[in-house]
């Protein structure tokens, strides 16, 4: 009500905030919010698999695009730094700044409202140089001895927990993975369920549960699984399990500070 947009865009729909929201359906409906108080004529632009807001959707006085595999807005090559997209009838080729899957799946979404703004998709690659991307998000940063640090602990929910853990995988390319995880917060009743349903994917040499919560993790399928139960501890940890050459993610809800971790590692690695 008080700026009207002519484009709204929703990222992703999962569980987040449940602890006030209830359900990952409610979750959909506060964020169709944004598209209720579209004009007619402006432009919904929403993930191609979300099924807990096709309900919410505007299927008539607006444009609805799509971005995912099977929308509108598609990703056909993802080689960092290239990254190649087809937008509609168009090909759009960038050169981007970041290496993680997710965040290619994040442009889309951006490729998309910059179409719908009218804007011309031939110069979209003058801008994409220059994206830079929040600290603490998903920060590859080298390391000496040829190691990677995936500083990621600004915030964490069950999909960003898993699209990090897959990001470590890749980044690893078959070298030595440790994961540093802390707890998830407002997941409400079901956050066992959700930290165990992580834990599912944390396939990993060396895995750090950091927290109560996070003690759910440790039926991952880790080769070597530790519990601690304060952030000073996981550093002081982490210190003796470093080897060079290891690919660290550390990552864990904001209320976790698990910067102090990535700190660490910076330097004992410096």
């Amino acid at each position: 009500s008080v700026v009207r947009p002519h484009v709204g865009v929703i990222t992703a729909v999962g569980p987040v905030h449940l602890e006030l929201v209830g359900t990952v359906e409610r979750v959909a409906q506060a964020k169709a919010e944004l598209l209720a108080w579209l004009p007619e004529g402006g432009t919904a632009v929403v993930p191609a698999h979300a099924p807990e807001l096709e309900p919410h959707l505007p299927r008539e006085r607006v444009e609805l695009v799509r971005f995912g595999e099977g929308g509108d807005v598609v990703l056909e090559r993802f080689d960092p730094p290239a990254l190649d997209a087809r937008v509609g009838e168009e090909r759009v080729e960038l050169e981007v700044p970041f290496t993680a899957l997710h965040q290619a799946h994040n442009t889309l979404a951006a490729l998309a409202a910059y179409r719908a703004l009218g804007l011309p998709l031939e110069r979209a690659a003058e801008g994409a140089s220059g994206i830079a991307i929040s600290p603490w998000r998903c920060e590859d940063v080298e390391l000496p001895g040829g190691g990677l640090l995936v500083n990621d602990v600004y915030n964490a929910n069950p999909a960003s927990m898993v699209a990090a853990l897959d990001h470590l995988r890749r980044r690893a390319a078959g070298g030595r993975t440790i994961a540093v995880l802390g707890g998830m917060a407002e997941l409400g009743e079901e956050s066992p369920r959700y930290h165990r349903e992580v834990a599912e994917e944390a396939r990993v040499d060396v895995l750090v549960a950091v927290g109560e919560a996070a003690r759910e993790y440790l039926g991952a399928p880790a080769g070597e699984r530790h519990w601690v139960e304060t952030t000073e501890e996981a550093a002081a940890l982490v210190r003796t399990l470093l080897r060079p050459g290891d690919a660290v993610l550390v990552k864990a809800s904001r209320a976790y500070g698990l910067e102090a971790v990535a700190d660490e590692i910076l330097a004992v690695t410096a």
